[in-house]
C-alpha cells in the first residue's frame, strides 16, 4: 500500500520457530546444563533434524527464567549442577501453564533420581552420551505427550515398583497372623530363641514353637531367618518393653504358666 508517497509492505508475523525447513512444525526445546560444551553440543544434534529447534540454552541458575520466555515444547534438564538442583527447577517449571515436557539428563548412576523425578513431573529421564538418534527421538516422543526412560533409569524403576509389591505382599501376610503370632514374629525378627520368647512373653515353650510354626507357615513355609526378611518389608517394629530388664505383659488370652530356665 502506499503512504504519504512511501510504499509499505506489510507482512504478517510467524514465529519462526513454529514453522522449519520445507515448512515442518518445529519443536521448540530449551536446554539446561552447567557445562557449556554439553549445551553447544546438544544444540548441533537436534539442531540436525528440521522439526525440532533448540530456542535456548542456559545454565542451571537462568533456567527458570529462560523456560518461563521461550515458552519450550521440551525442556531438557541437567538433573545435579552446582549452582542449582535440577529437581528444584523441575518443580518450578512444573508449575507453569502450560509446562512444558521435561527430560531429566544425567551422566551417572540414575537410581536414586530416577522415582523423584518422575513424581516431580518429569517426562523421561535420559543419558547425557544417548546417540544422537536417541535424542532425536526422545525429543520427538515427549513433544507428542509419551514418556521416556533410558535403559540405566528403567532397571531402578522397575525395581521400585518390584520392591513395593513386595512389602504389600509382606504385610498381606503379617497381617493375616494373630495378634498373639504376630507379638511372636516381632521376637522372632530380634533373633530369640523359642525358651527366650517364652519367658519373655509368660508361655510355655511348647505353646511358642506352636506358635512360632504356625507363623512361619502362614507366612509361606519360610524359615526363621526369611520370616525376620518378611517381618522388616511388612515394617514391623520390635514389640514395646516396660522398664528395663522387665517382660512385656502377657498376650490377651488365657494365662499360662512361666517357663524358667532352658
Amino acid at each position: 500500500m502506499l503512504r504519504a508517497g512511501v510504499l509499505v509492505i506489510v507482512v504478517p508475523f510467524v514465529d519462526l520457530w513454529c514453522t522449519g525447513r520445507g515448512g515442518t512444525q518445529v519443536i521448540r526445546v530449551v536446554v539446561v546444563d552447567d557445562e557449556p560444551l554439553v549445551r553447544s553440543g546438544l544444540r548441533a544434534i537436534l539442531g540436525s533434524a528440521a522439526d525440532i529447534g533448540v530456542v535456548a540454552d542456559c545454565g542451571g541458575g537462568d533456567a527458570t527464567g529462560t523456560v518461563a520466555r521461550h515458552r519450550p515444547d521440551v525442556l531438557l534438564l541437567d538433573i545435579r549442577m552446582p549452582d542449582v538442583d535440577g529437581l528444584t527447577v523441575l518443580e518450578q517449571v512444573a508449575a507453569m501453564t502450560p509446562a512444558p515436557a521435561v527430560a531429566m539428563l544425567t551422566t551417572f548412576d540414575a537410581g536414586e533420581y530416577v522415582e523423584a523425578a518422575l513424581t516431580t513431573g518429569a517426562a523421561g529421564f535420559l543419558m547425557k552420551n544417548s546417540s544422537p538418534e536417541q535424542l532425536i527421538h526422545a525429543v520427538r516422543v515427549l513433544a507428542d505427550g509419551g514418556r521416556i526412560l533410558a535403559p540405566e533409569a528403567t532397571a531402578p524403576v522397575i525395581g521400585g515398583y518390584l520392591a513395593a509389591a513386595t512389602a504389600r505382599d509382606a504385610a498381606r501376610r503379617v497381617e493375616a497372623l494373630t495378634e498373639r503370632e504376630r507379638h511372636v514374629l516381632a521376637l522372632v525378627r530380634r533373633g530369640l530363641s523359642n525358651r527366650d520368647i517364652a519367658g519373655r512373653l509368660h508361655l510355655a515353650h511348647s505353646t511358642v514353637k506352636d506358635h512360632v510354626s504356625s507363623v512361619l507357615a502362614k507366612l509361606g513355609g519360610v524359615n526363621r531367618v526369611q520370616a525376620a526378611v518378611v517381618a522388616d518389608r511388612a515394617g514391623m517394629t520390635d514389640p514395646p518393653v516396660r522398664g528395663r530388664g522387665r517382660a512385656e505383659p502377657p498376650v490377651r488370652g488365657r494365662a499360662e504358666p512361666p517357663v524358667r530356665g532352658r
